[in-house]
């Protein structure tokens, strides 16, 4: 099933140009065609094509249903973004096709990149929540300096993780650490760590230490693994 997203489609039953040309242009899709659209904040449409412009599709909403994510707790990724930044396209991509609900680059002491495009990055988790076959799109924020989420209120009550790699400091495995079904934010460093002074502030904030193996891993490879891993543990544990 090839879906389209459509985020305005209840007001605005246009397809934005670049879905316009897919479904004219490149599927070659007529006046009558049925199409399936998603608008981003968890909701799936049935339509018809009335006018296939390949600018501003114009369809007909046939009907439409509530389409959930199929996990039900809240799951953040803060990470450092790497230096190169395909690396970090790469990571939002496949974050969304596995799972997760907030994506949160991070400006660290030790951060090899210092900006992002953040819609470059929206664009990518869009094509990555159409292709999954979801209908709710994570939220990508701009780059934020480690702190202010060390300090922010905001994440009260989540069970809060930080991954780093100093093994001076004691830290918990993620498996052991992990409570299934929890809302969670996990702090992912860039390659050179998070500083002293970053752990500490963080553990101080309530966050946990915790380790992702003995492996070392690449900073994208490592905050895919805990997205990953949540999901394993909360299947794990849910009702048979």
């Amino acid at each position: 099933m090839i879906q389209f997203y459509c985020p305005d489609i209840e007001s605005n039953p246009t397809l934005p140009e670049s879905e316009s040309q897919h479904c004219v242009k490149v599927l070659r899709m007529t006046e009558g065609d049925t199409l399936v659209a998603v608008d981003g904040i968890g909701r799936r449409y049935s339509c018809r094509l009335i006018d296939a412009h390949p600018k501003h599709a114009l369809v007909e909403i046939i009907s439409s249903e509530d389409h959930p994510l199929p996990w039900s707790n809240n799951i953040a990724v803060a990470v450092a973004p790497t230096k190169s930044i395909d690396r970090m396209e790469w990571l939002v991509e496949k974050l969304t096709e596995v799972g997760f609900n907030r994506f949160i680059p991070l400006r660290c002491r030790f951060s090899e990149r210092k900006d992002i495009k953040r819609e470059r990055l929206e664009k990518i988790a869009v094509s990555a929540m159409k292709q999954s076959l979801k209908a709710m799109l994570p939220q990508i924020d701009e780059m934020t300096p480690i702190m202010s989420v060390i300090k922010s209120d905001e994440y009260a009550g989540r069970q809060k993780f930080i991954a780093y790699c100093d093994p001076s400091i004691p830290r918990r495995d993620i498996v052991e650490a992990y409570i299934p079904g929890r809302d969670t934010i996990i702090l992912i460093g860039p390659e050179g760590d998070f500083s002293p002074e970053e752990i500490n502030a963080a553990l101080a904030a309530g966050f946990i230490p915790v380790t992702l193996g003995d492996n070392r891993l690449r900073t994208e490879t490592a905050a895919l693994y805990s997205a990953t891993a949540f999901h394993i543990l909360d299947s794990a544990k849910a009702p048979r």
